[in-house]
């Protein structure tokens, strides 16, 4: 199912490349949250909505732009998929090419299926449950991913917002006994990917996000663990599915 899964993701991407790139102006209108929405969130949307329920007809699926279920309706549910058809949508409208299409397979709580497709650069993170994370570029040969697990008492390089990002960061992880010797800006969840691959020791979050943006990149961080399972602090079908603050990428728990 892995290889069908990474082919909706990239025919996703291919139809909001279409739009970035023939738009000279990208349309934008504003959600209810005032977190805007453009032609693109919405062509994707309605391909993954499409070809999922075509190839797994029996699982529900929740995507950020087809609204969320009541929980009394989802308490029951052992498994679901949750997408984020357009993660990254600033970037997307800035024209930076960090955007991404997500899509996760939860199970029981936990992630154990998670696709992290980049349009602009052709790049596919990808992972599964006891098979491991990789990353493929365009048609080459799919290579492995690993992280270690970063220490506390060591200097760290942080993954921070490209929209977000901020000298606060650094002083808030300074409070918590964290020194950052490099903070490295990225758009959407590529955050979790360049941990994942080892590019970045960790991933802290202040502030909100909804489970559709981080499931399928906790994924591919979870399963590039060398040996078993990345711990991580995310968990899922919660009642609002809204994420307090978080921080991945170190061996030991921090309170966040």
């Amino acid at each position: 199912m892995l290889k069908e899964i990474i082919g909706i993701a990239q025919q996703a991407g291919a139809v909001m490349l279409d739009i970035y790139y023939d738009a000279q102006d990208v349309k934008i209108t504003r959600k209810d949250d005032d977190s805007p929405l453009t032609k693109a969130d919405l062509a994707s949307h309605k391909i993954i909505m499409k070809e999922l329920k075509k190839l797994d007809s029996n699982t529900p699926i929740i995507s950020e732009e087809s609204g969320i279920p009541d929980y009394e309706q989802r308490k029951g549910w052992d498994k679901f998929w949750i997408v984020d058809p357009l993660d990254g949508t600033k970037e997307f409208i800035k024209k930076n090419g960090e955007f991404t299409v997500n899509i996760a397979l939860i199970d029981e709580g936990f992630p154990v299926l998670g696709v992290v497709y980049v349009p602009d650069n052709d790049t596919t993170y990808y992972a599964e449950k006891g098979k491991g994370a990789f990353k493929q570029v365009g048609t080459e040969k799919p290579t492995r991913i690993y992280s270690t697990g970063s220490s506390s008492d060591q200097p760290l390089a942080a993954v921070q917002s490209r929209s977000h990002g901020s000298d606060k960061l650094k002083n808030d992880l300074k409070e918590k006994g964290l020194e950052i010797k490099e903070a490295i800006p990225a758009g959407s969840s590529l955050k979790f990917c360049l941990v994942a691959e080892g590019k970045a020791d960790i991933y802290p979050r202040m502030g909100p996000t909804m489970e559709w943006d981080v499931a399928a990149g906790d994924a591919v961080y979870r399963y590039s663990a060398k040996e078993g399972t990345h711990p991580s602090p995310l968990t899922y079908n919660k009642p609002d599915l809204k994420n307090g603050s978080f921080l991945i990428g170190l061996k030991e728990n921090v309170e966040f």
